[in-house]
């Protein structure tokens, strides 16, 4: 059985008789006799000989899922043991975006394998979209999303927050230099008269944002200026798309990028707007004013996400166990 299942995956994969049965080391006729005893038994055709290149049917691909479960159990069945066996070693593919392996991640990867020098970790990066498949396919061991349709179908820890902030370049700023008077009215002011209604690097990073006494401002306030947005497939992507909508203007788009962190760094050069987390912000940089935006929108609960399964690896669990524990995770947990 588990031969059989071998030679009808490699055809699949390689979609040609031939090339399969070279990846096996067996005779293209041997090959085909074998599947064709399987067709024989199924009462139907796995493969369509018709199409160039071969194709599954509908039996072909009931047979693939089948195959694909048993590969999936004989994985998790493995790691039981090797669990079993070292408890102190195992493996963990973590999926993540550029800006979550190359802001969030570096700090967390470097206290866990100082805990756990015997754990190999493998980094998966993509869009939320592709990181979100690769999920589904079990091909992930955990990922980090915050999409709450999406959360809903896995299994789920929480793991942090970040909050969305308009970086706008000064040079082309609205708002520069108005502050909110004690009335609550936009002024070109003395700073003694009032709080500026942007914020510095220094100041998001201190954490200012986050105090209820910040000032809000409205998106619609920046309708004339160009903007910087994601593309489609990232969670920042629809939630501006969101946010726009609420404002009541659709952006004057200067371009479209899949990556937030060369957003931030094109903004930062002076092209347009664009929105950032601020977990991404490291320096207090002079080329931009940082905006509280009034929207719901802009505070996102990331968690951990599972793969549907029912055995979860001892690496795994101290992973996730480890981020909880982390500055990141703490911080939910006050």
């Amino acid at each position: 059985m588990q031969q059989e299942m071998e030679y009808i995956y490699e055809v699949y994969k390689e979609k040609n008789f031939t090339r399969a049965a070279e990846k096996l080391f067996i005779t293209q006729p041997a090959l085909s006799m074998a599947i064709q005893k399987v067709e024989d038994r199924l009462g139907m055709p796995i493969f369509d000989r018709s199409t160039r290149p071969i194709s599954l049917t509908d039996a072909g691909y009931a047979y693939l899922d089948y195959i694909e479960s048993a590969r999936h159990l004989d994985a998790e069945f493995e790691q039981q043991i090797r669990d079993i066996k070292e408890l102190d070693k195992g493996r963990v593919v973590v999926g993540g975006s550029h800006y979550l392996n190359a802001y969030i991640l570096p700090q967390i990867l470097a206290g866990f394998l100082k805990k756990y020098p015997n754990v190999e970790i493998e980094i998966k990066e993509a869009s939320s979209a592709e990181l979100a498949e690769r999920l589904r396919r079990q091909e992930l061991d955990v990922t980090f999303h915050c999409s709450p349709e999406f959360i809903q179908d896995f299994p789920r820890y929480p793991a942090f927050r970040d909050t969305v902030l308009l970086a706008v370049p000064v040079g082309m700023d609205p708002l520069a230099g108005k502050h909110v008077s004690l009335s609550g009215e936009q002024v070109m002011a003395d700073p003694l008269v009032g709080q500026p209604l942007s914020l510095s690097g220094e100041q998001v990073m201190a954490g200012r944002h986050l105090q209820d006494d910040c000032p809000c401002v409205s998106l619609s306030e920046f309708r004339e200026i160009p903007f910087i947005l994601l593309s489609r497939g990232n969670n920042l992507y629809e939630r501006s798309v969101r946010m726009f909508e609420e404002a009541g203007f659709a952006p004057k788009t200067k371009m479209k990028l899949s990556q937030l962190v060369t957003a931030y760094h094109l903004a930062a050069a002076g092209i347009g707007a664009t929105f950032v987390s601020d977990l991404l912000i490291r320096d207090s940089d002079q080329e931009l004013n940082y905006y509280k935006i009034d929207s719901n929108l802009v505070t996102r609960q990331f968690y951990a996400l599972l793969p549907k399964r029912k055995y979860v690896s001892v690496a795994a669990r101290r992973f996730i166990e480890h981020f909880q524990e982390s500055s990141f995770g703490a911080e939910l947990y006050k």
